[in-house]
């Protein structure tokens, strides 16, 4: 793509609507699902980071991989991981992505790139640091992308990745997706400074889009991929955003400011997003990827309602062990 202010064009535009279009839905289903009591679990919504997950999902190739956290739904959804799988094993059905044995908090689908979903704040940011020395080691130019929230930059292993990211020149973009808040705490409390100056300690670039504007945000992200998969090294990606619900679905956001969550929400990216592409002349084309995705969740839900509970043996598959080495 050039690096024209119309980049992505209007086509590849309704691509990412889709994609965070289905994000919201996805997310709003399965809220009314709990207000229901027709689906037990626990639910971390994503309302707010739609779109920066659907902007760094479309710049990437199949067989890139991806590390995200515990609160990063959204991000497996970009990737690609198929709705009625993910949806299967939130209900901890035999047919989820994981056989029911992940949850909520542990997505994997290594078909789709989502290499693991980890349930550490923080935790995530070696492991993908290791990918991508995989990935270099085997002489691939595929890429990692590693997703944290702005309170895992206050964490050591985000100082250890990326450190070790630069010496080495390994091809890992780190998204920081900086909603404002680490749980119940608001970014101001815990640190100063931008996030994405940090990147100049470790000799890389730090680059900051935010999700008003999601043609700069996939320019961003191209850039970053682009340096990674040419064998130039990491990207620190800050990607800011805004989420409008708890922490964890049902919490009442004491912590959070009342006016400022209600001025967010009157300029919500998805929507801001939508009035784009018709202002562009797509709106029909957006009235029936909306149909086309509505009936794609309806379809999920379904079939993770009517799917299978795991067998008790299955309790005893997947385990791996080693015989203990003594000197």
């Amino acid at each position: 793509m050039s690096e024209s202010s119309s980049s992505p064009d209007t086509q590849e535009l309704l691509g990412i609507y889709e994609t965070a279009h289905t994000i919201r839905l996805v997310d709003q289903t399965l809220r009314n699902l709990l207000d229901q009591a027709k689906f037990r679990g626990v639910l971390y919504p994503v309302r707010g980071q739609e779109v920066v997950a659907a902007c760094i999902g479309s710049t990437l190739r199949s067989d890139d991989q991806v590390v995200t956290t515990y609160r990063g739904m959204h991000d497996q959804i970009a990737k690609g991981v198929p709705l009625d799988e993910l949806l299967a094993e939130l209900y901890g059905k035999a047919t989820g992505c994981c056989k029911g044995k992940g949850g909520p908090m542990h997505i994997t689908d290594a078909d789709a790139g989502v290499m693991v979903t980890t349930g550490i704040v923080g935790a995530g940011l070696p492991i993908a640091t290791g990918l991508a020395l995989a990935a270099k080691m085997q002489g691939s130019d595929r890429v990692c992308v590693v997703n944290f929230g702005d309170g895992a930059t206050n964490i050591g292993a985000f100082h250890e990745a990326m450190n070790l990211a630069a010496v080495w020149d390994l091809p890992v973009i780190f998204v920081c997706q900086n909603n404002e808040y680490a749980e119940y705490t608001h970014r101001l409390e815990t640190q100063r400074g931008e996030i994405f100056e940090r990147a100049a300690a470790y000799g890389m670039p730090g680059v900051v889009a935010s999700d008003d504007d999601p043609r700069g945000m996939v320019r961003a992200s191209e850039a970053a991929v682009a340096r990674a998969r040419a064998g130039e090294g990491p990207t620190l990606l800050e990607c800011r955003t805004f989420r409008y619900m708890g922490h964890i679905y049902g919490e009442p956001q004491a912590y959070m400011d009342k006016e400022e969550l209600a001025r967010r929400m009157a300029n919500d990216p998805v929507d801001a997003l939508r009035n784009t592409l018709v202002s562009e002349g797509v709106g029909d084309a957006v009235n029936e990827r909306e149909k086309s995705v509505r009936a794609a969740v309806d379809a999920a839900v379904t079939y993770a309602i009517d799917s299978p509970l795991p067998e008790e043996r299955e309790l005893m598959t997947d385990i791996y062990a080693g015989p203990v080495v003594t000197s």
